[in-house]
């Protein structure tokens, strides 16, 4: 916490922590300001001071998610230089994010993007243009792995973060609902199978790796 947090603003955290857990085991349909309030030990009253609705209350969490996804996987991977060591560190994060979550039901905006395919309205709207900034994001890192001489000219992005998501899905899947000892080998395979084919002529993961290595030296 911020010592310039004002108590509000920590009660306020502390709220959408766990209601985040909550979302991530009962999804958002189980996210109400009465189960909260019993997970919190608060009133419905107080709950109500700090989100003025359900509506708002599942929003919140929607941006808490995205907030601690972004921290996680996305700043790290863009700390590392354009190309396939960004797509490396981002593979490597986002496999760790579901291997690892901090949350126990698992990433929620998986579930919520399932939850809310098929109900329009603001919730629904807002995941999807968060799942459409991400699946932004790692196309626009393939194209400038294309562009470094990293992946070859005639790569897909648009196809490359289509596979790659589809990985993300599949492995969550697999590992939560399914609960097979083997998804994360099987995870880390497909995207260093999906990197293999679409690298340059000529090029390897671990020539260009040491290429930038040296290059940030």
């Amino acid at each position: 916490m911020s010592r310039g947090e004002s108590k509000g603003e920590r009660t306020r955290a502390v709220i959408l922590g766990e209601a985040l857990a909550l979302t991530s085991t009962d999804g958002l349909a189980g996210l109400t300001i009465g189960s909260l309030a019993e997970r919190t030990g608060m009133s419905k009253s107080g709950l109500f001071a700090h989100f003025g609705s359900k509506e708002q209350l599942q929003q919140a969490v929607l941006e808490e998610a995205v907030e601690m996804f972004t921290l996680r996987v996305i700043r790290p991977a863009t700390a590392q230089p354009r190309g396939l060591p960004r797509i490396k560190a981002l593979c490597e994060n986002w496999v760790a994010w579901l291997r690892d979550s901090p949350l126990p039901g698992g990433c929620p905006m998986l579930s919520a993007s399932l939850e809310l395919d098929d109900k329009p309205g603001p919730l629904r709207d807002y995941i999807a243009a968060s799942q459409e900034k991400l699946r932004a994001f790692v196309s626009e890192c393939a194209r400038r792995a294309v562009i470094e001489g990293h992946f070859r000219e005639d790569l897909d992005p648009d196809q490359f973060a289509f596979e790659m998501l589809g990985v993300g899905f599949a492995h969550s899947l697999t590992r939560r609902l399914l609960g097979h000892p083997e998804a994360d080998r099987w995870a880390c395979t497909a995207v260093s199978g999906l990197i293999g084919r679409s690298l340059a002529p000529g090029r390897t993961v671990e020539s260009i790796s040491n290429a930038c290595a040296h290059q940030t030296h």
